[in-house]
C-alpha cells in the first residue's frame, strides 16, 4: 500500500478530532480527516470535468492552509503532479517555472494572485479555489488512482542561489521511502518521553494526540513531508497564518514540536536572553550562573559550584522559560542551513531538544536526522535507514538510496552531472565522525578563494557574525579573488556593535580567514529584491553585483587602512 492509500484509510477514521487547523486572531478554522477527504473530492471531481490527465502538471499557489492541503492532496490523487509554487517568490521567477512546468492548471487562492500571475501563466487555465473547491452534494470518497513507484507526483522547483529554478520531480517511491524515515524518527521521539511500556496504535505510536505547530510553507520539499508525515500520524497540525503573531499562535497550539529555521531559534534563544537581562536581579544572577554552569561541562571543563548553579537555574529559571516557550515541547526540528552549536545548546540546557535535519529537495528532503536519544550537538545526525552517504572529491557530500530523485525535469545533462556515478552529488561540504553523524560545513561553490591561494567556506563566519551583532538581520562575508575578507551586515545595527564583534571574532581567527572591512545595508535583502532565494538563502552573486561600488570602497579602505600600518 502507498503513502496516499494510507492516508485515505487513515484519514477516513479520523471523524473525531481535527487533523488540520488554521490558527486565527479570533478562533481557529478545523478539518477532520473525513472532511479533509471530501474537500479533496470536490477538487478531484472538478479536474476530472477539466480533462487533467495522469502526468499533467497542475500549479498551486497560495499560503498553507486546509485548502492547500486538499488541492495537493487531490492533484496527486488523480495522478496528476502537483507543482508547488510560493506566493512570495518575485514574478519573474513564477513565470520561469510556469513555462518550464507547462501545467495545464494554474490554482490560485484569491483573484488577487491570480491577477497578478496571469498575464504570466503561458497557456495554464488560471482558476481560483473557490471555484475549484464549489460545495457538491456529498457523495462517496473514491481511493487514489493506482500509480508506480516511479511515477512523479509532485514538481517541486529549487530557488537556487544562482537564480535559476530547477524543477525536482519526485516519486511515488521517493515519498514511500521518506515517510517511512520520518515517522519513525517521530515514533522514537514520542516513545522517548512516554517510556517503552506506553501503549500503541498500529502505527506504533502512542495513543495521545500529537499537538504540531508549523508555519513554513509547504512548497518547500522539507515542509511537505512534515505535512504529509502528520497527516498519517495521531496527530493535530496547526497552521500559522500570521507570522507576526508566532509567539502568540506557538501559546495557544501548546505543540509537541514543531519544524523550524536556524534564524527563528536564534531569534527565540536572543528575545529570551534579552528579557532575562531586563529583568536583572536575582534571576539573572542565576540565568547566568546555571547557564556558564552548563556550557562548562559541554567543554568538560566544570567548575566546583556548577551543579549546584545548574539545580537552583533548572528549578527555577529554566523551568519558568521552558513553560513559557511551551510546557508540551518534546523537540524543536530545525532543518534548511547549519544551526549555531551554542543555539543547540541554549535550548538542550533547558531541556528542549534541537533535533537537526540535512537534506535537499533532490533527496526527497532528507539525508539525515537527529536521533532523540543521541543527539550531538553540531551534527545533523546519522543517515536515515536506507541511506548512503560517503565524501567524495573536496570532501562533498555523495547520497544514494530509495529517495533520491530521478532527475531534473527539461534538464538531461544537469541531470546527468548531479548523478554521475551513481551518487548524488549534493554540492555539500561535510565530514563524519565515527559514529556515523554528520557534519555540514558549507556550499562548495560559495567557497571563497582569496588571491593569495587560501580557501575560505563563509558559512561558519556569517554565522558567527549574526549570533554576535545585536539586531543583524543577515550577514555576507565576501572575498573571492581578493587579498581578503570583507563583510556586509543588514539591519539596524550600531557600527560600534559591528566592529567590536568582528574584533572578537577576528581573534579567535587565523590571519586569512580575519574580516578587513564591513558596511552596514540597513534595508535587509529580500526575495522581492531578487537578493534572496524563495526559502531565505543569499543570492551571493546577485548580492556582489548589486553592491559591487561599496565592495570596491571597502577593499581601497583596507588597503589604505594596511598601508597606514
Amino acid at each position: 500500500m502507498n503513502f496516499l492509500e494510507q492516508l485515505w484509510q487513515h484519514l477516513e477514521r479520523v471523524s473525531a478530532r481535527p487533523v488540520l487547523q488554521e490558527a486565527g486572531p479570533e478562533d481557529f478554522a478545523r478539518a477532520t480527516g473525513p472532511e479533509l477527504l471530501a474537500l479533496a473530492q470536490t477538487a478531484r471531481e472538478f479536474l476530472r470535468r477539466a480533462g487533467v490527465g495522469k502526468g499533467e502538471r497542475v500549479a498551486l499557489l497560495g499560503p498553507n492552509g486546509i485548502r492547500w492541503t486538499a488541492l495537493d492532496l487531490a492533484i496527486m490523487a488523480e495522478g496528476a503532479i502537483a507543482v508547488p509554487l510560493y506566493p512570495r517568490q518575485a514574478v519573474g521567477e513564477l513565470a520561469v517555472i510556469l513555462a518550464d512546468s507547462a501545467p495545464v492548471l494554474l490554482v490560485c487562492a484569491d483573484a488577487k494572485l491570480a491577477e497578478t500571475i496571469r498575464p504570466h501563466s503561458a497557456s495554464a487555465r488560471v482558476v481560483l479555489y473557490e471555484e475549484i473547491l464549489a460545495p457538491v452534494a456529498g457523495g462517496s470518497i473514491d481511493p487514489p488512482l493506482p500509480l508506480a513507484d516511479s511515477d512523479p507526483v509532485t514538481l517541486i522547483y529549487t530557488s537556487g542561489t544562482s537564480g535559476v529554478p530547477k524543477g525536482v520531480p519526485l516519486t511515488l517511491g521517493n515519498v514511500n521511502h521518506m515517510l517511512l524515515a520520518t515517522r519513525g524518527r517521530l515514533d522514537e521521539l514520542m516513545r522517548l518521553h512516554h517510556g517503552a511500556s506506553a501503549p500503541a496504535n498500529s502505527a506504533g505510536t502512542t495513543e495521545e494526540t500529537e499537538s504540531v505547530f508549523h508555519y513554513l510553507p509547504c512548497c518547500f520539499a522539507g515542509s511537505w513531508i512534515l505535512l504529509l508525515t502528520v497527516l498519517g500520524r495521531n496527530a493535530t497540525l496547526t497552521f500559522s497564518t500570521d507570522l507576526q503573531r508566532l509567539s502568540e499562535e506557538l501559546s495557544d497550539v501548546e505543540p509537541d514540536y514543531s519544524l523550524n529555521v536556524p534564524i527563528l531559534l536564534e531569534r527565540m534563544r536572543g528575545k529570551v536572553e534579552k528579557q532575562i537581562a531586563a529583568r536583572g536581579g536575582i534571576a539573572e544572577r542565576i540565568f547566568g550562573a546555571g547557564r556558564d554552569a552548563y556550557f562548562r561541562r559541554q567543554t568538560a571543563k566544570p567548575a566546583s559550584l556548577d551543579g549546584l548553579w545548574l539545580s537552583l537555574a533548572n528549578l527555577t529559571v529554566f523551568s519558568a522559560i521552558r513553560k513559557r516557550l511551551g510546557p508540551r515541547l518534546k523537540a524543536l526540528i530545525c532543518g534548511s542551513a547549519p544551526l549555531a552549536v551554542e543555539t543547540q545548546l541554549f535550548f538542550a540546557m533547558l531541556g528542549i531538544p534541537v533535533l537537526q535535519v540535512y537534506g535537499l529537495t533532490e533527496t526527497t528532503a532528507i539525508c539525515t536526522l537527529d536521533d532523540p536519544a543521541r543527539v550531538v550537538a553540531g551534527r545533523v545526525g546519522p543517515a536515515i535507514p536506507g541511506t548512503e552517504m560517503k565524501l567524495g572529491e573536496g570532501d562533498e557530500v555523495l547520497v544514494r538510496g530509495p529517495h533520491i530523485f530521478p532527475g531534473y525535469w527539461n534538464k538531461p545533462e544537469e541531470s546527468a552531472r548531479v548523478l554521475e556515478g551513481g551518487w548524488f552529488h549534493t554540492g555539500d561540504s561535510g565530514e563524519v565522525d565515527s559514529r556515523g553523524n554528520w557534519r555540514i560545513i558549507g556550499r562548495l561553490k560559495n567557497l571563497l578563494i582569496l588571491s593569495s591561494g587560501h580557501n575560505v567556506p563563509p558559512e561558519p563566519i556569517e554565522e558567527m557574525l549574526m549570533r554576535a551583532i545585536p539586531g543583524a538581520q543577515q550577514a555576507i562575508v565576501v572575498g573571492n579573488d581578493r587579498p581578503a575578507l570583507v563583510a556586509i551586515v543588514t539591519g539596524a545595527v550600531k557600527s560600534a556593535d559591528v566592529q567590536s564583534a568582528i574584533d572578537e571574532i577576528n581573534a579567535r581567527l587565523p590571519h586569512f580567514e580575519r574580516i578587513r572591512a564591513f558596511r552596514i545595508q540597513p534595508e535587509p535583502f529580500t526575495i522581492e529584491s531578487g537578493l534572496l532565494t524563495a526559502n531565505g538563502k543569499l543570492r551571493r552573486d546577485a548580492i556582489a553585483a548589486a553592491l559591487r561600488d561599496d565592495i570596491d570602497r571597502m577593499y581601497a579602505e583596507a588597503v589604505a587602512h594596511t598601508a597606514s600600518q
